[in-house]
Protein backbone atom coordinates (compact mmCIF):
# COMPACT_ATOMS: atom_id res chain seq x y z
CA UNK A 1 0.00 0.00 0.00
CA UNK A 2 0.91 3.40 -0.72
CA UNK A 3 1.71 6.27 2.27
CA UNK A 4 0.05 9.15 1.74
CA UNK A 5 2.03 11.99 1.29
CA UNK A 6 1.49 15.79 2.48
CA UNK A 7 3.23 18.13 -0.32
CA UNK A 8 5.84 21.14 0.86
CA UNK A 9 3.84 23.96 2.42
CA UNK A 10 5.53 27.47 2.04
CA UNK A 11 4.55 31.00 3.50
CA UNK A 12 5.65 34.11 2.07
CA UNK A 13 5.46 35.76 5.13
CA UNK A 14 7.90 33.37 7.17
CA UNK A 15 11.26 34.80 8.00
CA UNK A 16 13.24 32.32 6.66
CA UNK A 17 10.87 31.96 3.40
CA UNK A 18 13.94 33.16 1.04
CA UNK A 19 16.18 30.52 2.19
CA UNK A 20 13.94 27.65 2.56
CA UNK A 21 12.57 28.46 -1.51
CA UNK A 22 16.76 28.73 -2.40
CA UNK A 23 16.95 24.91 -1.17
CA UNK A 24 13.57 24.05 -3.28
CA UNK A 25 15.03 26.00 -5.98
CA UNK A 26 18.73 24.52 -6.04
CA UNK A 27 19.83 22.48 -8.76
CA UNK A 28 23.22 21.21 -10.00
CA UNK A 29 23.65 20.23 -13.73
CA UNK A 30 27.60 19.74 -13.47
CA UNK A 31 28.78 16.51 -14.61
CA UNK A 32 30.82 14.09 -12.13
CA UNK A 33 34.15 13.31 -13.26
CA UNK A 34 33.44 10.06 -14.40
CA UNK A 35 30.69 11.03 -16.49
CA UNK A 36 33.51 14.26 -18.24
CA UNK A 37 35.95 11.75 -18.37
CA UNK A 38 34.31 8.49 -20.57
CA UNK A 39 32.51 12.05 -22.67
CA UNK A 40 36.13 13.11 -23.55
CA UNK A 41 37.24 9.94 -24.61
CA UNK A 42 34.29 8.84 -26.67
CA UNK A 43 34.56 13.19 -28.07
CA UNK A 44 38.38 11.85 -29.08
CA UNK A 45 37.69 8.61 -30.37
CA UNK A 46 35.17 10.21 -32.46
CA UNK A 47 37.70 12.92 -33.71
CA UNK A 48 40.57 10.67 -34.37
CA UNK A 49 38.38 7.42 -36.05
CA UNK A 50 35.31 9.16 -37.46
CA UNK A 51 32.78 6.74 -38.57
CA UNK A 52 34.63 3.60 -37.20
CA UNK A 53 34.17 5.00 -33.94
CA UNK A 54 30.54 6.10 -34.23
CA UNK A 55 29.59 1.92 -35.52
CA UNK A 56 31.94 0.48 -32.70
CA UNK A 57 29.61 3.05 -30.21
CA UNK A 58 26.68 2.38 -31.74
CA UNK A 59 27.03 -1.29 -31.00
CA UNK A 60 28.23 -1.22 -27.75
CA UNK A 61 25.88 1.28 -26.37
CA UNK A 62 22.75 0.59 -28.32
CA UNK A 63 23.00 -3.08 -29.20
CA UNK A 64 22.61 -1.93 -32.66
CA UNK A 65 24.52 -4.98 -34.93
CA UNK A 66 25.63 -2.39 -37.50
CA UNK A 67 28.96 -3.11 -39.26
CA UNK A 68 29.28 -0.41 -41.65
CA UNK A 69 28.05 3.41 -41.34
CA UNK A 70 26.06 2.94 -44.09
CA UNK A 71 23.78 1.00 -41.87
CA UNK A 72 23.00 4.10 -39.51
CA UNK A 73 21.58 6.23 -42.20
CA UNK A 74 17.62 6.61 -43.11
CA UNK A 75 17.15 8.73 -46.27
CA UNK A 76 14.41 10.58 -47.04
CA UNK A 77 11.90 7.65 -48.37
CA UNK A 78 12.29 6.16 -44.95
CA UNK A 79 10.72 9.02 -43.14
CA UNK A 80 8.03 9.54 -45.94
CA UNK A 81 7.18 5.92 -45.47
CA UNK A 82 6.95 6.72 -41.57
CA UNK A 83 4.57 9.16 -42.72
CA UNK A 84 1.95 6.27 -43.85
CA UNK A 85 2.48 3.94 -40.94
CA UNK A 86 1.39 5.83 -38.44
CA UNK A 87 -2.33 6.38 -37.59
CA UNK A 88 -4.71 8.78 -40.00
CA UNK A 89 -5.27 10.89 -36.47
CA UNK A 90 -1.49 11.09 -35.28
CA UNK A 91 -0.39 12.76 -38.84
CA UNK A 92 -3.54 14.67 -38.86
CA UNK A 93 -2.15 15.92 -34.93
CA UNK A 94 1.18 16.21 -36.29
CA UNK A 95 0.47 18.46 -39.73
CA UNK A 96 -1.63 20.49 -37.38
CA UNK A 97 0.87 21.21 -34.96
CA UNK A 98 3.78 21.65 -37.79
CA UNK A 99 1.21 24.49 -39.26
CA UNK A 100 0.96 26.18 -36.21
CA UNK A 101 4.47 26.38 -35.26
CA UNK A 102 6.03 27.28 -38.25
CA UNK A 103 3.07 30.09 -38.45
CA UNK A 104 4.32 31.50 -34.94
CA UNK A 105 8.03 31.49 -36.28
CA UNK A 106 7.85 33.27 -39.25
CA UNK A 107 6.64 36.40 -37.41
CA UNK A 108 9.95 35.93 -35.94
CA UNK A 109 12.09 35.82 -39.05
CA UNK A 110 14.78 38.68 -38.96
CA UNK A 111 15.64 40.79 -42.02
CA UNK A 112 18.52 42.52 -43.03
CA UNK A 113 18.43 46.41 -42.80
CA UNK A 114 20.59 49.51 -43.86
CA UNK A 115 20.38 53.51 -43.44
CA UNK A 116 21.95 55.76 -45.47
CA UNK A 117 23.77 58.87 -43.09
CA UNK A 118 23.38 62.40 -44.82
CA UNK A 119 26.96 62.19 -45.55
CA UNK A 120 26.49 59.29 -48.07
CA UNK A 121 27.80 56.79 -45.27
CA UNK A 122 25.82 53.19 -45.21
CA UNK A 123 25.01 51.56 -42.31
CA UNK A 124 23.06 47.97 -41.45
CA UNK A 125 23.03 45.07 -40.83
CA UNK A 126 22.86 41.63 -42.66
CA UNK A 127 20.86 38.65 -41.33
CA UNK A 128 22.05 35.25 -42.91
CA UNK A 129 21.24 32.06 -41.80
CA UNK A 130 23.36 29.32 -40.50
CA UNK A 131 24.58 26.57 -42.90
CA UNK A 132 23.77 23.62 -41.44
CA UNK A 133 22.39 22.95 -38.03
CA UNK A 134 22.11 19.34 -36.27
CA UNK A 135 19.01 17.93 -34.06
CA UNK A 136 19.23 15.57 -31.18
CA UNK A 137 16.21 13.82 -30.09
CA UNK A 138 16.08 10.81 -28.03
CA UNK A 139 15.06 7.61 -29.06
CA UNK A 140 13.87 3.73 -28.51
CA UNK A 141 11.05 4.03 -26.65
CA UNK A 142 10.84 7.38 -25.61
CA UNK A 143 9.03 9.60 -28.35
CA UNK A 144 9.24 13.36 -28.92
CA UNK A 145 8.08 13.99 -31.97
CA UNK A 146 6.97 17.21 -30.54
CA UNK A 147 10.71 18.10 -30.24
CA UNK A 148 11.56 17.32 -33.37
CA UNK A 149 8.80 19.79 -34.71
CA UNK A 150 9.94 22.65 -31.99
CA UNK A 151 13.68 22.31 -33.34
CA UNK A 152 13.51 21.49 -36.90
CA UNK A 153 10.77 24.09 -37.92
CA UNK A 154 12.62 27.48 -36.97
CA UNK A 155 15.60 26.46 -38.40
CA UNK A 156 13.49 25.72 -41.48
CA UNK A 157 11.90 29.28 -41.61
CA UNK A 158 15.10 30.86 -40.72
CA UNK A 159 16.20 29.95 -44.14
CA UNK A 160 19.33 26.87 -43.51
CA UNK A 161 19.63 24.38 -45.90
CA UNK A 162 20.14 21.29 -44.43
CA UNK A 163 19.15 20.29 -41.45
CA UNK A 164 20.73 16.83 -39.77
CA UNK A 165 18.82 14.68 -36.75
CA UNK A 166 20.80 12.14 -35.10
CA UNK A 167 18.71 9.39 -32.99
CA UNK A 168 19.67 6.34 -31.19
CA UNK A 169 17.53 3.31 -32.02
CA UNK A 170 18.27 0.69 -29.15
CA UNK A 171 18.50 -2.34 -30.28
CA UNK A 172 17.41 -1.03 -33.57
CA UNK A 173 14.03 0.16 -32.48
CA UNK A 174 13.19 2.78 -34.82
CA UNK A 175 10.17 5.27 -33.80
CA UNK A 176 7.77 6.13 -36.35
CA UNK A 177 5.82 8.87 -34.87
CA UNK A 178 9.37 10.23 -34.58
CA UNK A 179 10.80 9.96 -38.27
CA UNK A 180 6.93 10.81 -39.36
CA UNK A 181 7.79 14.49 -37.21
CA UNK A 182 10.91 14.78 -39.04
CA UNK A 183 9.67 14.54 -42.54
CA UNK A 184 6.80 16.97 -41.91
CA UNK A 185 9.07 18.93 -40.52
CA UNK A 186 11.18 19.56 -43.43
CA UNK A 187 14.67 17.30 -41.92
CA UNK A 188 17.21 16.57 -44.68
CA UNK A 189 19.48 13.76 -43.26
CA UNK A 190 18.89 11.40 -40.25
CA UNK A 191 21.39 9.55 -38.90
CA UNK A 192 20.64 6.29 -36.32
CA UNK A 193 23.15 7.41 -33.98
CA UNK A 194 23.27 8.95 -30.19
CA UNK A 195 24.84 9.97 -26.73
CA UNK A 196 28.03 12.15 -27.09
CA UNK A 197 29.12 10.34 -29.83
CA UNK A 198 26.45 11.81 -31.46
CA UNK A 199 27.09 15.04 -30.85
CA UNK A 200 30.82 15.08 -31.45
CA UNK A 201 30.14 13.67 -34.71
CA UNK A 202 27.89 16.54 -35.47
CA UNK A 203 30.36 19.11 -33.89
CA UNK A 204 33.81 17.85 -35.92
CA UNK A 205 32.42 15.48 -39.04
CA UNK A 206 33.28 12.22 -39.78
CA UNK A 207 33.15 10.56 -43.47
CA UNK A 208 29.42 10.65 -43.31
CA UNK A 209 28.70 12.94 -41.03
CA UNK A 210 28.55 16.43 -41.88
CA UNK A 211 29.93 19.24 -39.28
CA UNK A 212 27.32 21.50 -38.08
CA UNK A 213 27.15 25.06 -37.01
CA UNK A 214 25.04 24.11 -34.22
CA UNK A 215 23.37 21.93 -32.14
CA UNK A 216 19.94 21.80 -30.48
CA UNK A 217 17.72 19.27 -28.92
CA UNK A 218 17.56 17.08 -25.44
CA UNK A 219 19.26 14.79 -24.08
CA UNK A 220 20.84 12.39 -20.89
CA UNK A 221 23.99 13.80 -19.44
CA UNK A 222 25.82 12.44 -21.46
CA UNK A 223 24.86 14.21 -23.93
CA UNK A 224 24.69 17.66 -21.94
CA UNK A 225 28.41 16.69 -21.23
CA UNK A 226 29.15 16.35 -24.81
CA UNK A 227 27.69 19.85 -25.99
CA UNK A 228 29.14 21.24 -22.90
CA UNK A 229 32.57 20.04 -24.29
CA UNK A 230 31.76 20.81 -27.68
CA UNK A 231 30.67 24.57 -27.66
CA UNK A 232 32.83 26.93 -29.14
CA UNK A 233 33.61 24.49 -32.02
CA UNK A 234 29.67 24.92 -32.61
CA UNK A 235 26.79 26.53 -31.11
CA UNK A 236 24.47 25.12 -29.09
CA UNK A 237 20.94 26.13 -27.75
CA UNK A 238 21.09 25.26 -23.84
CA UNK A 239 22.08 23.12 -21.25
CA UNK A 240 18.55 22.20 -19.78
CA UNK A 241 17.59 21.40 -16.21
CA UNK A 242 14.88 19.62 -15.52
CA UNK A 243 11.25 20.50 -15.94
CA UNK A 244 9.51 23.30 -14.47
CA UNK A 245 6.05 24.88 -13.70
CA UNK A 246 4.97 27.74 -11.50
CA UNK A 247 1.05 28.23 -11.16
CA UNK A 248 0.12 31.51 -10.04
CA UNK A 249 -3.47 31.07 -9.20
CA UNK A 250 -6.25 33.29 -7.11
CA UNK A 251 -8.35 30.61 -6.15
CA UNK A 252 -10.08 30.97 -8.80
CA UNK A 253 -9.33 27.92 -11.05
CA UNK A 254 -10.97 24.57 -10.70
CA UNK A 255 -8.43 22.28 -8.33
CA UNK A 256 -8.66 19.29 -10.07
CA UNK A 257 -7.13 21.15 -12.92
CA UNK A 258 -4.32 22.53 -11.11
CA UNK A 259 -3.22 19.53 -9.70
CA UNK A 260 -3.22 18.02 -13.09
CA UNK A 261 -1.09 21.37 -14.04
CA UNK A 262 1.65 20.36 -11.92
CA UNK A 263 1.22 16.70 -12.54
CA UNK A 264 1.70 17.55 -16.11
CA UNK A 265 5.52 18.62 -15.24
CA UNK A 266 6.01 16.03 -12.56
CA UNK A 267 5.32 13.08 -14.70
CA UNK A 268 8.38 13.61 -16.50
CA UNK A 269 10.81 12.78 -14.40
CA UNK A 270 11.66 12.39 -10.92
CA UNK A 271 13.88 15.90 -10.86
CA UNK A 272 10.74 17.89 -12.25
CA UNK A 273 9.74 20.79 -9.97
CA UNK A 274 5.81 21.92 -9.92
CA UNK A 275 5.48 24.94 -7.67
CA UNK A 276 1.98 26.70 -6.36
CA UNK A 277 1.26 30.10 -5.65
CA UNK A 278 -1.66 31.27 -4.66
CA UNK A 279 -3.06 34.25 -1.65
CA UNK A 280 -6.10 31.94 -1.08
CA UNK A 281 -4.79 29.40 1.66
CA UNK A 282 -8.24 27.26 1.34
CA UNK A 283 -7.76 26.51 -2.15
CA UNK A 284 -3.95 25.69 -1.19
CA UNK A 285 -5.96 23.18 0.59
CA UNK A 286 -8.22 21.96 -1.59
CA UNK A 287 -5.38 21.53 -4.14
CA UNK A 288 -3.74 19.41 -2.31
CA UNK A 289 -6.52 17.51 -1.74
CA UNK A 290 -6.92 17.19 -5.06
CA UNK A 291 -3.57 16.04 -5.48
CA UNK A 292 -4.31 13.34 -3.13
CA UNK A 293 -7.44 11.91 -5.06
CA UNK A 294 -6.18 11.91 -8.18
CA UNK A 295 -2.05 10.82 -7.43
CA UNK A 296 -3.63 6.91 -7.64
CA UNK A 297 -5.17 7.33 -10.81
CA UNK A 298 -2.06 8.53 -12.86
CA UNK A 299 0.20 6.00 -14.98
CA UNK A 300 3.39 7.50 -13.89
CA UNK A 301 1.86 7.86 -10.56
CA UNK A 302 5.26 7.07 -8.48
CA UNK A 303 7.59 9.97 -10.52
CA UNK A 304 5.02 12.13 -9.95
CA UNK A 305 4.98 11.31 -6.32
CA UNK A 306 9.06 11.55 -6.01
CA UNK A 307 9.14 14.41 -7.77
CA UNK A 308 6.25 16.13 -5.73
CA UNK A 309 8.20 14.91 -2.59
CA UNK A 310 11.46 16.11 -3.58
CA UNK A 311 11.14 19.38 -5.56
CA UNK A 312 7.19 20.55 -5.10
CA UNK A 313 5.58 23.29 -3.42
CA UNK A 314 2.86 25.15 -2.27
CA UNK A 315 3.05 28.32 -1.32
CA UNK A 316 1.19 30.71 0.55
CA UNK A 317 1.65 34.56 -0.58
CA UNK A 318 -0.18 38.20 1.16
CA UNK A 319 -1.36 39.03 -2.18
CA UNK A 320 -1.21 38.64 -6.21
CA UNK A 321 1.68 41.50 -5.79
CA UNK A 322 4.23 39.22 -3.88
CA UNK A 323 2.94 36.51 -6.07
CA UNK A 324 4.28 38.22 -8.65
CA UNK A 325 7.34 38.82 -6.93
CA UNK A 326 7.58 35.36 -6.20
CA UNK A 327 7.61 33.78 -9.88
CA UNK A 328 9.93 36.85 -10.71
CA UNK A 329 12.52 35.07 -8.04
CA UNK A 330 11.87 31.62 -9.07
CA UNK A 331 11.97 32.46 -13.26
CA UNK A 332 10.41 29.11 -14.24
CA UNK A 333 10.74 27.67 -17.54
CA UNK A 334 6.95 27.72 -17.48
CA UNK A 335 4.83 30.61 -15.74
CA UNK A 336 0.35 30.04 -15.72
CA UNK A 337 -1.05 33.15 -14.76
CA UNK A 338 -4.27 31.17 -13.66
CA UNK A 339 -6.30 33.83 -12.52
CA UNK A 340 -9.04 36.32 -13.31
CA UNK A 341 -7.57 39.13 -15.30
CA UNK A 342 -3.97 38.01 -16.18
CA UNK A 343 -3.12 41.03 -18.68
CA UNK A 344 -3.83 43.21 -15.78
CA UNK A 345 -0.54 40.97 -14.14
CA UNK A 346 1.49 40.58 -17.40
CA UNK A 347 3.87 43.54 -17.02
CA UNK A 348 4.53 42.86 -13.75
CA UNK A 349 6.63 39.72 -14.88
CA UNK A 350 10.44 40.06 -16.15
CA UNK A 351 11.58 36.34 -16.00
CA UNK A 352 9.81 33.17 -17.02
CA UNK A 353 10.55 31.01 -20.14
CA UNK A 354 6.96 31.61 -21.51
CA UNK A 355 3.33 32.81 -20.03
CA UNK A 356 0.48 30.95 -20.31
CA UNK A 357 -2.48 33.24 -19.72
CA UNK A 358 -6.15 32.48 -18.02
CA UNK A 359 -7.80 29.57 -16.50
CA UNK A 360 -7.93 27.62 -19.87
CA UNK A 361 -4.15 27.58 -20.96
CA UNK A 362 -3.00 24.43 -19.80
CA UNK A 363 0.77 24.39 -20.26
CA UNK A 364 0.41 21.29 -22.46
CA UNK A 365 -0.80 23.06 -24.95
CA UNK A 366 2.74 25.05 -25.16
CA UNK A 367 4.31 21.56 -25.53
CA UNK A 368 2.68 20.46 -28.64
CA UNK A 369 0.60 22.73 -30.43
CA UNK A 370 0.00 26.20 -29.28
CA UNK A 371 2.91 27.57 -31.86
CA UNK A 372 5.89 28.83 -29.48
CA UNK A 373 8.50 26.95 -28.73
CA UNK A 374 8.74 24.51 -26.11
CA UNK A 375 12.22 24.77 -26.07
CA UNK A 376 12.79 26.81 -22.65
CA UNK A 377 15.21 28.57 -20.45
CA UNK A 378 15.18 26.17 -16.85
CA UNK A 379 17.17 26.60 -13.50
CA UNK A 380 16.36 30.44 -13.29
CA UNK A 381 17.97 31.41 -16.61
CA UNK A 382 14.96 33.12 -17.79
CA UNK A 383 16.34 35.72 -16.22
CA UNK A 384 18.90 35.95 -19.14
CA UNK A 385 17.73 33.78 -21.97
CA UNK A 386 15.03 33.32 -23.91
CA UNK A 387 13.14 30.70 -25.61
CA UNK A 388 14.19 28.74 -29.21
CA UNK A 389 13.12 30.43 -31.75
CA UNK A 390 13.83 31.62 -35.66
CA UNK A 391 16.53 34.09 -34.49
CA UNK A 392 18.38 30.74 -32.69
CA UNK A 393 19.24 29.81 -36.44
CA UNK A 394 20.13 33.09 -37.92
CA UNK A 395 23.29 35.50 -37.64
CA UNK A 396 24.12 38.88 -38.35
CA UNK A 397 26.81 40.68 -39.52
CA UNK A 398 27.11 44.49 -39.55
CA UNK A 399 27.51 47.00 -42.76
CA UNK A 400 29.84 49.55 -42.89
CA UNK A 401 30.02 51.43 -46.22
CA UNK A 402 31.74 55.06 -45.49
CA UNK A 403 31.59 57.62 -48.12
CA UNK A 404 34.55 60.11 -48.41
CA UNK A 405 33.42 62.55 -46.42
CA UNK A 406 31.93 60.18 -43.82
CA UNK A 407 35.36 58.46 -43.74
CA UNK A 408 37.01 61.83 -42.92
CA UNK A 409 34.65 62.47 -40.24
CA UNK A 410 34.37 59.35 -38.57
CA UNK A 411 38.61 59.32 -38.99
CA UNK A 412 39.52 62.05 -37.23
CA UNK A 413 37.13 60.46 -34.12
CA UNK A 414 39.06 57.79 -34.58
CA UNK A 415 42.34 59.05 -34.31
CA UNK A 416 41.94 60.72 -30.82
CA UNK A 417 40.53 57.75 -29.53
CA UNK A 418 43.21 55.29 -31.14
CA UNK A 419 45.63 57.02 -29.89
CA UNK A 420 44.35 57.33 -26.52
CA UNK A 421 44.80 54.04 -26.40
CA UNK A 422 48.36 53.86 -27.83
CA UNK A 423 47.48 51.81 -30.73
CA UNK A 424 48.93 54.24 -33.61
CA UNK A 425 48.30 52.22 -36.68
CA UNK A 426 44.63 52.07 -35.95
CA UNK A 427 45.40 56.37 -35.73
CA UNK A 428 47.29 56.31 -39.14
CA UNK A 429 44.84 54.13 -41.28
CA UNK A 430 41.83 56.49 -39.89
CA UNK A 431 44.34 59.57 -40.29
CA UNK A 432 44.47 58.36 -44.36
CA UNK A 433 41.65 58.94 -44.86
CA UNK A 434 40.82 62.26 -43.72
CA UNK A 435 40.78 65.19 -46.44
CA UNK A 436 43.33 67.67 -45.94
Amino acid sequence: MTTPFAIRRLHAADPDFARHLDHLLSWESVSDDAVNGRVLEIIKAVRERGDEALVEFTQRFDGVQATTMAELILPRERLELALTRISSEQREALEKAAERVRIYHERQKQDSWTYTEADGTVLGQQVTPLDRAGLYVPGGKAAYPSSVLMNAIPAKVAGVPEVVMVVPTPKGELNELVLAAACVAGVDRVFTIGGAQAVAALAYGTESVPPVDKIVGPGNIYVATAKRHVFGQVGIDMIAGPSEILVVCDGGTDPDWIAMDLFSQAEHDEDAQSILVSPDAAFLDRVAESIERLLPTMERAEIIRTSLQARGALILVEDMTQAMAVANRIAPEHLELSVAEPERWLPAIRHAGAIFMGRYTAEALGDYCAGPNHVLPTSGTARFSSPLGVYDFQKRSSIIHCSAEGASGLGKVASVLSRGESLTAHARSAEYRIKA
